[in-house]
């Protein structure tokens, strides 16, 4: 699966402002549920469930919150640079500001489990994070989390 599939500059955020974690989860259900058509409530649910079971926060600035949503028929993301960075619970204790969402559907099998492992290899990508954090335009963030190259996610 390309990341192009799951990530399009609609799922993009360049300049979210929020001043919480639940902040940033509550923007990125809210933006899910409308352009899914899923409650946003529920997917909102889904992500604070994942993240009371440990945080998402990988390190170096990096969040890579994750849920399987009940009525998702297909794996779904967003990519959020945030305006100021928050406290996300972070394994190194250190505030996030660069969000990556992954959605599932329930019965999702390892698809997501790879497309998640690819991420993380992302997010360890100190010059593509910095180029990510470095985007003004959806656009341009779109562009930077699916290519040059265009990496299959799985």
């Amino acid at each position: 699966m390309q990341l192009t599939e799951i990530f399009t500059p609609g799922t993009v955020l360049p300049k979210l402002e929020a001043s919480t974690k639940r902040q940033v989860l509550r923007t990125l259900a809210d933006a899910a549920g409308e352009a899914l058509g899923l409650n946003p409530k529920a997917v909102f649910e889904a992500l604070h469930h994942r993240e009371r079971l440990g945080s998402t926060g990988i390190g170096e600035g990096v969040a890579l919150p994750h849920a399987k949503v009940p009525g998702l028929d297909r794996l779904a993301g967003w990519v959020a640079c945030l305006e100021q960075p928050v406290d996300f619970d972070a394994i190194d204790d250190k505030p996030v500001d660069l969000v990556v969402l992954l959605l599932a559907p329930e019965g999702a099998g390892t698809e997501h489990l790879r497309v998640l492992a690819q991420l993380s290899r992302l997010a360890r990508d100190h010059h593509r994070c910095a180029r990510l954090r470095g985007c003004d335009s959806a656009t341009a963030l779109w562009e930077s989390l699916t290519g040059p190259d265009r990496r299959k996610a799985a």
